[in-house]
């Protein structure tokens, strides 16, 4: 169900988002205590505002009361994905090689399963990060099918 929800409304955001020259960054359907969140995040270049956030919102909730694809009720929220946003595509990677990022491995590499350091590369479906482990620094490569999760980290 909440797949099924997350794939049609990617199918009625994409051209409102295509017009206004915005990205999709990602979609959640979720329930938190009693109530269901239908959460779609998005972007674009230099970041969005709060009233581009409002028209997709706008728009959207016609299309969604149009198709009406989700039998519960649900609150509709559209936002930016803040300073730090998921890292999903292999777009997203590429434009943010240089960047600061956190990286969740569904198995071990080196015997770590969480890197965060620089991203130096992003090249043949490998992610290179330079990270510090105590006082040295070194890199590691990590197959793009191997991600769990991964987002832009912010250092304090």
């Amino acid at each position: 169900m909440s797949s099924q929800v997350v794939k049609t409304t990617e199918e009625l955001v994409q051209p409102i988002l295509e017009k206004k020259n915005l990205e999709l960054v990602d979609i959640e359907y979720v329930k938190e205590g009693k109530n269901w969140f239908l959460r779609v995040y998005i972007d674009k270049e230099g970041g969005i505002d709060i009233s581009e956030c409002g028209e997709v919102s706008e728009h959207l909730s016609e299309k969604l009361d149009e198709v009406d694809p989700i039998p519960e009720a649900y609150f509709l929220e559209v936002s930016s994905p803040g300073v730090e946003r998921p890292l999903k595509t292999a777009e997203d990677f590429t434009k943010s090689v240089n960047k600061n990022v956190y990286v969740k491995l569904f198995e071990p590499i080196n015997g770590e399963k969480v890197y965060e350091g620089i991203l130096v590369d992003f090249s043949n479906n490998t992610v290179t990060i330079e990270y510090k482990l105590k006082t040295q620094k070194k890199q590691v490569e990590i197959p793009f099918d191997k991600i769990a999760k991964a987002r832009i980290a912010v250092v304090l």
